[in-house]
């Protein structure tokens, strides 16, 4: 779960880099190997992001100031 700004950008990198390797792979990956990487990751990106939309969901507390922009 994520507690912290800290936690939800590096969630956000996290995604990303993930997503990125996802790209990679369609070009450089057999078929076969395809869907068999492909699947953990996406089971993976999906966890990270429920794990994002759970912490914006949440109002700030007054524990958690909010980041400038």
């Amino acid at each position: 779960m994520i507690s912290s700004e800290k936690e939800f950008k590096a969630a956000l990198e996290r995604i990303e880099r993930f997503q990125d390797w996802l790209v990679q792979f369609r070009q450089t990956a057999r078929v076969s190997e395809f869907e068999a990487l492909a699947g953990g990751y996406r089971l993976e990106i999906e966890r990270m992001q429920a794990e994002v939309l759970d912490y914006l969901l949440r109002p700030v507390t007054a524990r958690q100031e909010p980041q400038p922009a």
